[in-house]
């Protein structure tokens, strides 16, 4: 699979088949988009909550490229009534398939209003997933959360080989937390998110790496915007 990082929590996934995830999508005006990348097709969108940092650009995309969209129940619902098509509503602890990828909805703490023309409204709560590639792989895309202690449960039912842990700190876990987070999951990669975007988010990779230095299992993966990997 082809991980490009595209700024902030937003992350696109090019499976071997050729479909298009794209994770919380924040395209216009996310400062650490990578200039001139171009999105040419797009199977799936994946939400882990509504704040616009994570869903900004998720219904003019739904209506460019008629994606299916998976999100919590009340997220879809009002995706939805914005316009977008295709959605595949589910809650925690559910799985689906998905094109070749299974989702399955795990825990967040965080919170999870929309901003919808200068009001909050309800979009449900945060969530994460974990990925089940079609050749048994699997990932865990913690979204923006602290560190809570069911993430070993995760470990233990899903068994995911690369986490994507938020590090900035401020909104969601800092370096410390992420740290934590990697000793209840033992995932033997993790990439760093959600850092760096605005000065508030001061945590860094570097930090993150000094606090797992003792856990050899596992090893931060720093991506560079724009710049993809193959996983």
């Amino acid at each position: 699979m082809e991980i490009t990082w595209l700024g902030h929590g937003t992350f696109q996934f090019r499976l071997p088949t050729g479909e298009v995830i794209l994770m919380d999508p924040w395209t216009d005006g996310n400062p650490s988009y990578p200039a001139g990348h171009e999105i040419s097709r797009l199977d799936v969108i994946c939400i882990t909550h509504g704040h616009f940092d994570h869903i900004h650009d998720a219904v003019p995309l739904a209506k460019k490229f008629s994606p299916q969209v998976v999100a919590i129940y009340e997220t879809c619902q009002w995706l939805e009534s914005k316009g977008a098509a295709n959605t595949l509503p589910m809650n925690k602890g559910g799985s689906q398939q998905v094109g070749p990828v299974t989702f399955t909805m795990t825990h967040a703490v965080h919170s999870c209003g929309i901003l919808d023309e200068g009001r909050i409204v309800y979009g449900g709560e945060a969530c994460g997933y974990v990925l089940r590639l079609a050749d048994g792989r699997g990932l865990y895309f913690a979204g923006d959360t602290n560190v809570f202690s069911d993430m070993r449960l995760i470990a233990e039912l899903y068994r995911p080989e690369l986490a994507f842990l938020p590090i900035g700190d401020l909104f969601t876990m800092g370096p410390r937390e992420a740290a934590a987070a990697c000793r209840l999951l033992q995932a033997q990669r993790v990439v760093p998110m959600h850092f760096g975007t605005f000065p508030p988010l001061t945590g860094t990779p570097d930090q993150f790496s000094a606090l797992i230095a003792d856990l050899p299992g596992t090893q931060v993966w720093p991506l560079i915007p724009g710049r993809p990997v193959t996983w």
